[in-house]
């Protein structure tokens, strides 16, 4: 997309099964398993930029030292801040004695060397963006199976309903942020599992245990699958959590639709999961099919043994991962998500070269921004093979005829479609300045183009993966693509239509920033229909206050209003600067051939408004509310 948006966050996950002198003798470095998280952290920095942070467990350690070990960063730079420091006495590590490294003593050199670690980039949804609001978040108990370090990928539609629920469990819960509310949910219910062993084993039960010997039996009856399986009652939303316990007890789950990714690569020496597959691959030098996907609505649980356990802990629910992972978000090179934007990019290429007609041999393909390049590939390479096909069939009727030219062969030979790279962004370019004016001249000049490549009068073809708000393109992209004189720019989203608010980890909540929602309402104001946007305001009110999680979208009689182009022609208008010489035309992918392009993904709520849970109509209704209000108040 043009416009970077937030979203998503990273995790990454390591729990090592042999000790620390075993990866000395065996892969020759006692760090191997920190410098690993490490790697996965850095081959994510895509999912998160405004923090990071790590959490280690530590198996062996003295007399009132920490079990548990945390650092965040925050702000510019905050990931290579963070491994700075969780890498402190790395190197001196490998000249401990086997003892030494194995026992407490590693801590006093390097303090984030543990056996079980936890890893976290942040993209912020909501709250702020200080070293607070980084994961894992760490409530700390007095007995190390009551400490709970906890990191996401995650959001909740219904926090407040939640909060209310802790409110009816007796606890006094400050802050009402989802993060929070999961962190207190979670610890409420580990407290519960706790005094319940320590009610069947401790004084006055039949084994009657104390002291240590009751917390070590407490540690090895922990139930996570238990405790999560009464922590995720009424949550709402999607997520991928990972949590460690200060024993040493860790866990992964998912939500139960699959809406946020997770794999796992498990092997004899260690477990490892992060929220990308190829992250894995990359790391561990794995083949693509002994990484696994998490099971929706499972745990996996790591005991501080060693025992691995999954078990559902939630009722099933019909999949619906998030498409927008394998569009955008998620790095390209997982072969299954290069193979799907290739594909994307092919389906495209029958209505480009409608839209072109006979400029065809007057156009020039390319891309913008740099994710759009293999789906770029991929529309030139099947508008090639269709022009062929077209010189082909005209050819053999040509010879059938006795008309053959020596040029039509020539065609053939000769590349049909011209790709060009002309938009370049300039990942240094800033713009967080006071004038409003200035701003403006800057974010022109956030992409640079290729100049002389283009003959003035040409047609651009731009192939982006998704248009959300359309800010980036007309005020950078059109602007300085218009320099190079083109008689038109057709912008080709690899993406649909994007038209209803996430609430599911992405930041594209407000329903009036969209472009195709702003189109839409233009195009009822222009016909004389601006009375349907308060018929759509009644009904949402009233639904909210009826049966607010009714699988009913009242927003989609704004849409309906007008067929897909229409709105798709209006956006172009929209996307056009007032000093464009140029036409700027828009062509969209279609929800149809988007789910044919991925059909175990079918999570497209944002395109088509079918929300995978109830509370995600609840919040487009609201997301509509706050619009007519002019309300920039979080919908969820």
């Amino acid at each position: 997309m043009g416009e970077s948006i937030h979203h998503e966050c990273g995790l990454a996950f390591l729990r090592l099964r042999r000790p620390l002198s075993w990866f000395r003798e065996h892969h020759g470095d006692a760090a191997w398993g920190l410098r690993s998280l490490a790697l996965l952290l850095q081959k994510q920095r895509n999912r998160g930029q405004d923090g990071a942070g790590v959490g280690v467990v530590r198996f062996e350690h003295g007399r009132g030292e920490p079990y548990l070990a945390r650092a965040r960063r925050a702000g510019p730079g905050n990931l290579d801040q963070l491994l700075a420091v969780i890498s402190e006495g790395m190197d001196q590590v490998n000249d401990l004695s086997d003892a030494e490294l194995d026992g407490a003593k590693r801590h006093s050199v390097a303090p984030f060397l543990g056996e079980v670690m936890l890893g976290h980039l942040r993209y912020g949804t909501h709250g702020g963006h200080s070293e607070d609001h980084c994961h894992p978040l760490y409530r700390r108990g007095d007995r190390r199976s009551r400490s709970l370090m906890l990191a996401g990928n995650f959001n909740m539609t219904n926090a407040s309903a939640l909060f209310d629920q802790l409110l009816r469990y007796g606890l006094d819960p400050i802050g009402e942020s989802d993060t929070q509310i999961v962190l207190e949910k979670i610890s409420h219910f580990l407290e519960v599992e706790n005094r319940l062993i320590e009610h069947a084993c401790g004084e006055g039960s039949l084994q009657n245990l104390s002291g240590r010997a009751l917390a070590t039996e407490i540690e090895n009856q922990i139930d996570l699958v238990r405790v999560l399986e009464k922590a995720s009652t009424l949550w709402d939303g999607g997520w991928l959590f990972g949590g460690l316990l200060g024993h040493g007890d860790a866990f992964l789950c998912r939500d139960a639709r699959g809406i946020r990714p997770g794999f796992v690569l498990e092997r004899d020496s260690f477990v490892a999961a992060a929220s990308e597959r190829a992250a894995l691959a990359t790391v561990f030098n794995a083949p693509m099919d002994e990484i696994a996907e998490l099971t929706p609505g499972e745990v996996l649980e790591i005991k501080r043994s060693g025992a691995i356990r999954r078990e559902a802990y939630t009722p099933q629910q019909t999949p619906t991962r998030c498409t927008f992972e394998r569009i955008y978000f998620s790095r390209g090179n997982d072969p299954d998500i290069h193979r799907e934007r290739i594909e994307l990019g092919e389906r495209l290429a029958p209505q480009v070269l409608e839209r072109l007609g006979d400029d065809v041999h007057n156009a020039v393909f390319s891309f913008v921004p740099n994710t759009a390049e293999t789906a770029a590939e991929g529309l030139a390479r099947a508008a090639t093979k269709l022009v062929r096909q077209q010189h082909a069939e005209q050819l053999w009727n040509d010879l059938n005829g006795g008309t053959a030219k020596r040029e039509q062969l020539d065609a053939l030979v000769e590349p049909t479609i011209r790709v060009e790279r002309l938009a370049h962004k300039d990942q240094r370019m800033r713009t967080f300045i006071a004038s409003d004016a200035t701003r403006r001249d800057l974010v022109l000049h956030v992409y640079d183009v290729t100049r002389d490549l283009v003959p003035p009068g040409s047609t651009l073809v731009m192939l982006d993966d998704s248009i959300v708000r359309g800010t980036t393109l007309r005020e950078s992209i059109v602007a300085i693509l218009d320099r190079l004189e083109p008689a038109r720019i057709l912008f080709v989203s690899s993406a649909p239509q994007i038209r209803y608010p996430d609430c599911y980890g992405i930041d594209m909540s407000q329903l009036g920033r969209f472009v195709a929602f702003r189109a839409a309402v233009s195009l009822l104001e222009e016909h004389g229909k601006s009375e349907l946007l308060e018929e759509v305001e009644v009904a949402c009110r009233e639904q909210l206050a009826s049966d607010p999680h009714a699988p009913v979208n009242h927003v989609s009689k704004i849409y309906n209003a007008f067929d897909d182009t229409t709105i798709a022609d209006r956006i172009a208008t929209l996307l056009t600067p007032p000093s464009a010489k140029c036409k700027v035309e828009v062509l969209y992918q279609s929800v149809a051939d988007l789910q044919a392009t991925m059909p175990q993904h079918t999570g497209t709520w944002y395109f088509d408004g079918q929300y995978p849970t109830p509370g995600g109509q609840a919040v487009l209704h609201r997301a509509y509310l706050n619009w007519r209000r002019n309300s920039d108040e979080r919908s969820y």
